[in-house]
């Protein structure tokens, strides 16, 4: 028997797969309101829905090794402020608050999470609506738990080709780069097929976008659909670094813009497919590791517009003496990828810059994640030209990309590098 326990011990040693614990679990649930609810692109009034196009997610995938577990979710939706997301944690049992990162789609054709008020300070978003999806993202979380069972990953990121997206302001000041990330279970009657499959990547989902009465994920929706129809499993979209203005291509040469659900099934099925052509060179790691930090971080809100919002939102935003809102940016290392929460939507170059001090093969950026707290912009990019007038002013203020920076630095340097790295 003692002979036995050695040998086990030392195949342990010489092939890691044997001893492999990394575990993976995904769910879905339904959010489409019904009946349908007023769209809301962002700050002003929503507008009444009378159609739909595609449904509306709750996505989670839940990884686990050892004693780490860390929970991602995608909600389709313009944001997800912290004070639902942090409901939902309250009722996820097993995983740590501070590891379950949610973010949004950032689709402009969903209905108001964030209580925008008006001028007169009246909010038309729907609460009892908003407390279902509270519900659904912690019974999808709490799914994705219970059904964790052995994996391994394939990792990869590179250039999306195609007609997919540009900068609206500079055409070609935008991060091409696609990260993809895909559990695939190694064990049981599912052994061989993918348990999850996660695409990040930078891009404002606003083709129909919300002014034509439409309720809708936009382009998230179609990008998903072909995901599972294409490989199975649950299929999972994670916003990056998207901000001033990188939005979906869908212009043309003959009109402006080709506003409608089939252009959003063209450039959802093509990143969908660009995300798989990216991952299938990709070699399977059999026993990734999983590393969860958490920082939180103090921003003042200098904006009138912001302080006017959170101040009359009837969700209660927690507001910190001297006007000051408290973020959770969290940092992953999953086998080869390092990822970096963003609690807002931060400017391409805050993006490149980041991902640049990465210690990974993989640096992937999860934008609108915990908070989605308007525009980051740095000092010098803040109204400095006409075209910020808008992202300057829906933003906290000029501090928050200077502060957020040097926190997001130092969680990368406080942390272990991710399997692989190579300076």
């Amino acid at each position: 028997m003692k002979k036995l326990l050695l040998l086990v011990t030392f195949l342990g040693l010489i092939f890691p797969a044997l001893a492999q614990d990394f575990k993976a679990g995904a769910a879905v649930r339904l959010i489409t309101p019904n009946p349908l609810l007023p769209v809301s692109g962002g700050i002003g009034t929503p507008k009444k829905a009378v159609e739909k196009k595609g449904e509306l997610y709750v996505r989670a995938c839940v990884f686990e090794k050892g004693a780490t577990r860390i929970a991602i979710v995608s909600v389709d939706n313009l944001g997800w402020p912290s004070v639902l997301g942090n409901k939902s944690r309250a009722l996820i049992k097993g995983i740590p608050p501070e590891n379950i990162l949610i973010g949004c789609t950032h689709t402009h054709s969903g209905p108001d999470a964030y209580g925008f008020p008006n001028e007169k300070g009246e909010s038309f978003a729907d609460l009892a609506y908003l407390n279902k999806c509270v519900q659904a993202i912690a019974d999808a979380v709490n799914e994705a738990l219970a059904t964790v069972s052995p994996a391994t990953l394939k990792i990869a990121v590179g250039d999306a080709k195609g007609q997919i997206a540009y900068n609206y302001y500079a055409p070609e000041l935008y991060d091409p780069r696609c990260g993809v990330i895909q559990a695939t279970a190694t064990s049981g009657e599912n052994a061989g097929k993918p348990i999850v499959t996660l695409v990040n990547y930078a891009i404002h989902p606003e083709v129909i976008g919300s002014d034509r009465g439409i309720l809708s994920p936009d382009l998230c929706g179609p990008l998903c659909s072909r995901l599972e129809s294409k490989v199975g499993g649950v299929a999972l979209f994670m916003n990056s670094a998207q901000g001033g203005m990188v939005t979906a291509d869908n212009r043309r040469e003959n009109t402006k813009e080709a506003n409608t659900w089939e252009e959003c099934v063209r450039i959802g099925e093509l990143l969908a497919d660009e995300a798989l052509r990216i991952l299938s060179p990709a070699n399977p790691q059999p026993n990734p590791t999983l590393f969860c930090a958490v920082r939180r971080v103090s921003f003042p809100i200098e904006s009138d517009i912001m302080k006017y919002i959170v101040k009359n939102s009837p969700l209660n935003y927690d507001v910190a003496a001297g006007d000051k809102v408290v973020a959770q940016v969290n940092l992953l290392n999953i086998g080869t990828a390092q990822i970096l929460t963003i609690p807002g939507e931060a400017l391409p170059n805050i993006g490149y810059y980041i991902k640049r001090h990465m210690q990974a093969n993989v640096p992937l950026l999860f934008g609108l994640t915990n908070d989605a707290f308007g525009y980051m912009l740095t000092k010098v990019d803040f109204n400095s030209f006409k075209r910020y007038e808008y992202i300057s002013r829906t933003s906290l203020g000029e501090n928050t990309a200077e502060i957020y920076m040097p926190e997001a630095l130092k969680l990368i340097a406080e942390s272990p590098q991710a399997d692989s790295y190579k300076k």
